[in-house]
């Protein structure tokens, strides 16, 4: 195991050359929020809560080492004036339980990032979510044989103020059934990566609850306006309502007090929790209580039925009076209930809703009639705004958007660039004209299952980001809409929090499957460079939503998939390496491809070589699992294809031979999935049941975690969800229960229709299917919690039956 410490450490000592002197890259941006910093300094928790609530994450991260670091908070001046941790030897260790290093941070997130990046890069271990591997800590030295830094210490300053995390959905993604020991695990993360300004997103609703009796709405008014468990951050942005609900008193009580823990942990630590604040969607009691208010139905957000009972939500209009007396009622509660906030509040009124008139005179009203809500009740707060419209929406032209964000006196509005990585709207924007910025990775959409990422996009656009001209930025972040995939992305986009200077991918690649796996495989690290050129390398600016024909199966009639013969046969192995549905046409959305398959299928072979080397280790596990589903899921892509070319060219025996390979694939699948416990079904459904209180309670709240990862949304027995697979997930039990039959019964279509000598019945096929659907959605089927099965074995198989003789 020494062995690799070596490397590990010449490798950190390059990382500290650049940090072992005081570095100050402020932006202009970080000049405009500087008296919010020094507030949030001036409010921290005293130094000892700090370093006791640091001690309580290495405890439970590493407790047999509990006694080996000592930590200590340290000012700014010590660090030059900026935020950092320091790491030094211990000069009186002399072995009988002394501590062996110290580590100095300004907050209780410095001094855990700095024990992180002391474990990562001294000691060779890796640290991600439970469900993607864990934690790798067994090449960490015994107590009293830690290894030394150099004599100096290491000081490693952050490069700006503000690390942000979370999107306003992943609270219904990812977070929906959390309980507090749940959280408690991941704000020990966001302290290991550095993070200190988390959204903070539980528990409003018991807020609002109280906040809108004081405006005669009722308990009944408020059951057809908060969503259900799974649905809620569409409800609080006024997307919908109702759906999913009516919430039960016990869920708001419960989220409330759980939010009370979360918050009282996050600023022991030294963060700085954002708070929700109110951006206008009320309940449809408010027409009527308050006939004169300026109160705007909005339009059908992704309805079928267009059902009012859950569309068409209702927006106050900023510049009536009563929307400043919501607001200020809203932020006066919280501070109430919470006891003191951090002064950030969240607000995105116009994320996916369209303002009714696009004059810059209005726009620049509604924003200053935003942030006068927040700032009545607190003279400190900054409105902290998703830049996620200005991507989205068309209506966002430059004068409307310069009129919003000018709205607002300068520092007192942060914008999220909120997917920097793909399509920074810095550049289109000057720098956000000037207002300040937080350039964040949004990476993920519905916390879907897929292998990608854009390392180098990562690596690097932070730091051009910061030192462009005029650079207004003040922050980096992670804005996934789901989390517990890709660790490998995240593990890189959190280290970007203290990195000065661009980062050599193609090195720290070679030293993460070193960190992740706890040994140096040649093999493997051949692999991950492949990995990093292919699944890791999009280029091509697609929103990469998962649309695999297994968990997103198209509905569309085959007459509509066009398979051009004489092309797809004289290039189908060039176009099984880059584009397999390239000719399907944009009916549906059409599986996401932007490497050689074939190149990663050397990569799993790789993997599947170093097997009996390091299959006792759960991230291997995690990662030959999610390795095989991905070459897997690219080839029943093509196999669907053949089924397809079969039925054009009227070959029954074709479409039922490769319709049972395709089913058989997909039921294979789901025993690969079942290896390992970050790709199963049950626990999403049991942390669900969980939270009830009773029978009813497990019954509905069940139906919201069906609902969200199939239909999403409303439905009629002929025509699916807008929405319908958005949330899909490759999860064991899944496949077998619901994504598998779902393809049978199109397959029993087709071949009916051969058989029989008619049109494709895509009626019949929607009408069965969506049966199928709404049957699953209410069914109370218990899947298994834990992983079984042997990873390795399981993933040789189906690479011997599929991948090794495949066209792929």
């Amino acid at each position: 195991m020494e062995s690799h410490f070596p490397a590990i450490i010449s490798f950190s000592l390059i990382f500290a050359l650049f940090s072992s002197s005081f570095a100050h890259s402020s932006t202009i941006g970080v000049e405009y929020i500087s008296r919010i910093l020094e507030i949030q300094d001036r409010e921290r928790a005293p130094p000892a809560v700090q370093v006791t609530a640091a001690r309580g994450v290495l405890r439970r991260l590493l407790p047999s080492h509990s006694s080996s670091f000592h930590f200590e908070i340290v000012s700014k001046e010590q660090c030059g004036g900026e935020s950092c941790f320091m790491i030094k030897n211990n000069p009186s260790f002399s072995g009988h339980g002394d501590p062996e290093i110290l580590i100095m941070g300004v907050t209780g997130v410095e001094i855990s990032a700095g024990l992180h990046w002391y474990l990562k890069y001294w000691c060779g271990s890796h640290i991600s979510w439970d469900k993607t591997g864990g934690a790798q800590l067994f090449s960490v030295p015994r107590a009293g044989l830690l290894p030394c830094v150099q004599d100096a210490g290491i000081v490693v300053q952050r490069p700006i103020p503000w690390n942000y995390y979370q999107n306003a959905v992943s609270s219904s993604y990812s977070f929906a059934w959390w309980d507090w020991k749940r959280w408690e695990k991941e704000i020990d993360w966001m302290a290991l990566q550095g993070i200190n300004l988390p959204l903070a997103f539980t528990g409003q609703e018991a807020i609002w609850q109280k906040v809108f009796q004081k405006f005669n709405v009722s308990k009944t008014d408020l059951d057809n306006f908060f969503g259900g468990p799974a649905f809620l951050a569409w409800s609080r942005m006024g997307n919908l309502h109702g759906w999913g609900g009516p919430l039960p008193q016990s869920w708001l009580d419960q989220q409330l007090i759980l939010q009370k823990k979360i918050l009282a942990r996050m600023y022991e630590l030294g963060m700085t929790p954002v708070l929700p604040a109110f951006s206008g969607n009320v309940p449809a009691a408010l027409t009527y209580i308050f006939p004169s208010a300026k109160i705007t139905r909005l339009g059908n957000w992704f309805s079928v039925k267009s059902d009012p009972k859950v569309c068409c939500t209702y927006l106050l209009d900023a510049t009536d009076p009563l929307f400043v007396e919501i607001g200020k009622a809203f932020i006066n509660e919280q501070l109430k209930e919470y006891g003191r906030t951090g002064h950030i509040y969240n607000c995105d009124t116009f994320d996916e809703n369209t303002p009714p008139v696009d004059d810059p005179e209005y726009i620049s009203s509604l924003g200053t009639a935003i942030f006068r809500g927040m700032q009545t009740v607190d003279d400190d707060a900054v409105w902290l705004m998703q830049g996620w419209l200005f991507s989205y929406d068309p209506f966002w032209r430059p004068l409307q958007t310069k009129a919003l964000l000018e709205s607002v006196p300068l520092g007192r509005l942060v914008v999220l660039d909120l997917f920097a990585e793909v399509k920074p709207i810095r550049i289109t924007s000057e720098q956000f004209y000037g207002v300040p910025y937080i350039w964040c990775m949004l990476h993920n959409f519905a916390g879907n299952s897929e292998m990608y990422g854009i390392l180098d996009s990562v690596a690097s656009g932070p730091v051009d980001a910061r030192k462009s001209e005029n650079s207004t930025m003040v922050g980096v972040g992670m804005s996934m809409e789901g989390i517990e995939q890709n660790p490998v992305v995240y593990d890189l986009m959190s280290e970007m929090a203290f990195q000065h200077n661009k980062v050599d991918v193609k090195l720290w690649i070679h030293l993460y499957s070193k960190r992740r796996y706890g040994q140096s495989v040649p093999l493997i690290q051949d692999a991950w460079n492949i990995l990093y050129h292919t699944v890791y390398n999009c280029t091509d600016g697609a929103y990469d939503k998962n649309r695999d024909v297994i968990v997103a199966f198209p509905d569309v009639d085959p007459s509509f998939i066009s398979v051009l013969h004489e092309r797809y046969n004289h290039q189908r192995k060039s176009l099984s390496r880059r584009a397999p549905i390239e000719q399907i046409t944009d009916s549906f959305d059409k599986p996401h491809l932007w490497y050689s398959t074939s190149e990663v299928i050397h990569a799993l072979e790789l993997f599947i070589a170093s097997g009996d080397e390091l299959s006792e280790s759960n991230t291997y596990r995690y990662d030959l699992v999610d390795l095989t589903r991905q070459a897997v899921a690219k080839y029943a892509n093509q196999l669907f294809l053949k089924v397809i070319e079969a039925y054009r060219l009227n070959d029954i025996h074709g479409v039922a031979c490769h319709t049972q390979k395709f089913l058989d694939l997909v039921e294979d699948m789901d025993t690969l999935l079942a290896c390992h416990e970050g790709f199963l079904l049950g626990p999403w459904l049991e942390s669900a049941q969980k939270l009830a209180q009773d029978e009813e309670q497990k019954k509905q709240f069940e139906w919201n975690a069906r609902t969200q990862i199939t239909m999403w949304f409303d439905n009629t027995e002929e025509e699916a969800s807008l929405l319908h697979d958005y949330g899909n997930k490759y999860w064991s039990g899944l496949l077998r229960d619901y994504y598998g039959p779902r393809a049978a019964i199109y397959f029993k279509f087709l071949l009916e229709s051969l058989e029989k000598g008619h049109d494709f019945q895509l009626k019949d096929w929607r009408r069965e299917w969506i049966k199928l659907t709404n049957d699953w959605q209410r069914s109370r089927k218990a899947f298994p919690v834990e992983s079984t099965g042997n990873a390795l074995n399981i993933s040789r198989w189906l690479y011997n039956k599929y991948l090794r003789s495949s066209d792929t």
